[in-house]
């Protein structure tokens, strides 16, 4: 007959067989465990990338839900850390397994992996509860720069200042909003292209944080912020600030983020403004705008989706309202137009259709045949019971627009009753995109992005050939005004300048990075100016003002023509990507 110690003696043996996982598997709660920390490490890898660990913590962001991360985020208990602020106490643990609550201890045993940076357990072999065990205190988090983040990945957080919002563009995607101390500036936007406005770029890119809606789903609805769903009167803006951020801090596709236990409060500081009231002394009011595509399909109900722009005719509904909102509020004399639908200028054309509906005071400039070989085009409208259009409208068809570009368009006008005329050239240079892009048209990593020479030799082209054009009785000036896809200290402003072309907006509202309220166009978190009224020297003592309407780059893009939202069909609010420029000139 066996002893009791022979099987106690046997038993021991058969675990020691037994391989290593088994052993930790079975385990009980209070048992040794690696602690987290040591599996994070003080680097952006861990050391233990591979082993078969066990670990105890608390649940504190439960990701399992439908949509979610497939996962929950596990923190060592508050007694338990080792008090190193170099080193995380908290990982992500990927299963599906539905043991835990928040507020609840575990015990898992699982393989430490680096998915894409995020240090986390996956394999989970076993998950045990352990009971109800206190919440980790949040964190204080104070810095956005990287290597602070890191020593606390997957922890809880709690970020002591409230932050501004810089983007919006993945809101709609995937429930994010991109937030920084403050807000951020293009470099070139306020200092010369080179290394160091790379360098101040690439600083702005590295101190942010997501807030983040806790799903990887895509599309969400509703769409998660602000709190009780994004529509065109529960919106936000970029400038506003969001307070009382607390969660989990995280590292996804490539970046920050928080993981919100709770809400955080939003504060409107970004308000909606009215149009800028126009001047009590007698003056033309030029409007600039970018339309954002605007083509109308074949002008009569049908030809969807367009090559550019909407892709249904009932987004171009839409988008067609809120343009021709966006164009009577400030009461225009004449309209600077890009990205208009080069489709010819007959009763179904895309500008016909706009001066139409725009009302019957509204005319517009034609210029048949010499439109260029681009898809889009620049336009020009103007009320006829207001101002006259003289001689013929022009555009720049040579070299560098004779095979490539979109030509710019001149035209002269005159107020009715007056003495003097304004010339307006409408350019639309070549954009920042680097397709294509070779040989000197490549980025140089100075901030201009790509074809930066290109723009240059367009910029020098048009102020070339305005010079050559005949020029009219008692013309006041020359403005160009349009999108020069350029911030104001890049290369083709300066050519423009030093052919004594001013830029009014930044004549009256100087632009840095401590302070930049007038700017046109919003890009990855920075913002800054494309577009511009540049006014000759013998035009610029004329000028009244110049303004930026902020209608579109702080808009979030959910709330864009392509996609309809409740409570923005009829009104000004993101007409289009870019913010319109108005200029008031006196002759």
């Amino acid at each position: 007959m066996t002893s009791s110690t022979d099987c106690i003696r046997a038993l021991a043996l058969s675990l020691l067989l037994l391989p290593t996982s088994l052993v930790l598997a079975a385990s009980n709660c209070g048992d040794a465990a690696t602690p987290v920390s040591e599996i994070q490490g003080r680097g952006d890898t861990s050391p233990l990338v591979g082993h078969r660990v066990t670990v105890e913590g608390v649940l504190t962001f439960d990701a399992r839900m439908d949509g979610g991360f497939d996962g929950f985020y596990l923190q060592q208990a508050d007694g338990e850390t080792d008090n190193n602020p170099e080193t995380s106490e908290a990982l992500f643990i990927y299963t599906r397994k539905k043991t835990g609550m928040p507020g609840e201890r575990l015990r898992v045993t699982g393989t430490v992996k680096e998915f894409h940076n995020l240090t986390e357990l996956v394999d989970i072999k076993t998950i045990e509860s352990c009971g109800p065990a206190e919440f980790p205190k949040a964190q204080d988090l104070t810095l956005l720069w990287p290597n602070a983040l890191e020593s606390m990945e997957n922890m809880r957080v709690r970020v002591t200042q409230p932050l501004t919002i810089i983007d919006a563009w993945n809101l709609a995607r995937f429930g994010e909003l991109t937030l920084a101390a403050g807000d951020q500036v293009v470099p070139t936007e306020y200092m010369e292209p080179g290394p160091q406005a790379a360098q101040i770029a690439e600083r702005n890119r590295q101190q942010r944080l997501l807030l983040d809606d806790g799903r990887g789903a895509r599309e969400p609805d509703p769409i998660p912020w602000p709190p009780d769903g994004l529509t065109g009167k529960n919106t936000i803006r970029s400038g506003d600030r969001v307070h009382n951020i607390s969660g989990i801090l995280d590292y996804r596709f490539g970046a920050w983020r928080v993981q919100p236990e709770r809400p955080p409060v939003f504060e409107t500081v970004n308000t909606r403004r009215p149009a800028p009231a126009r001047p009590d002394i007698p003056h033309i009011r030029v409007m600039t705008m970018n339309l954002e595509n605007y083509f109308n399909g074949d002008g009569k109900g049908m030809g969807f989706p367009t090559a550019r722009g909407a892709p249904t005719s009932l987004a171009l509904g839409v988008q067609h309202r809120r343009l021709v909102e966006a164009m009577r509020r400030p009461d225009p004399d004449i309209l600077a137009i890009s990205e208009l639908e080069s489709d010819g200028y007959s009763e179904t054309s895309a500008i016909a259709q706009l001066a139409e509906a725009l009302g019957p005071e509204w005319a517009f400039v034609a210029t048949p045949n010499a439109d260029g070989r681009d898809q889009i085009r620049t336009g020009m409208l103007y009320r006829h019971d207001r101002i006259v259009a003289e001689a013929q409208p022009v555009r720049l068809n040579t070299s560098p627009f004779s095979e490539q570009g979109r030509p710019p368009l001149a035209q002269t006008f005159r107020p009715k009753g007056q003495r003097l005329a304004v010339q307006l050239a409408v350019p639309h240079l070549k954009s920042k995109s680097c397709k294509g892009a070779t040989g000197k048209d490549q980025d140089r990593n100075d901030g201009q992005g790509c074809y930066a020479q290109r723009r240059v030799d367009a910029a020098r082209a048009l102020v070339d050939w305005l010079e050559q054009l005949p020029q009219v009785p008692d013309l006041a000036g020359t403005l160009i005004t349009g999108d020069l896809n350029s911030y104001f200290r890049e290369a083709p402003l300066q050519a423009l300048k030093r052919a004594g072309f001013t830029s009014m907006v930044h004549h009256f509202h100087p632009c840095t990075a401590q302070k930049c309220d007038h700017y046109t166009y919003r890009y990855k978190g920075e913002k800054g100016s494309l577009d511009y009224a540049l006014a000759s020297s013998s035009l610029m003592p004329r000028v009244l003002s110049a303004q930026i309407w902020t209608i579109n780059a702080d808009e979030p893009p959910a709330l864009g023509y392509r996609n309809n939202l409740p409570g923005t069909a009829v009104s000004p609010w993101r007409s289009s990507d870019h913010n319109p420029i108005i200029t008031d000139i006196q002759l």
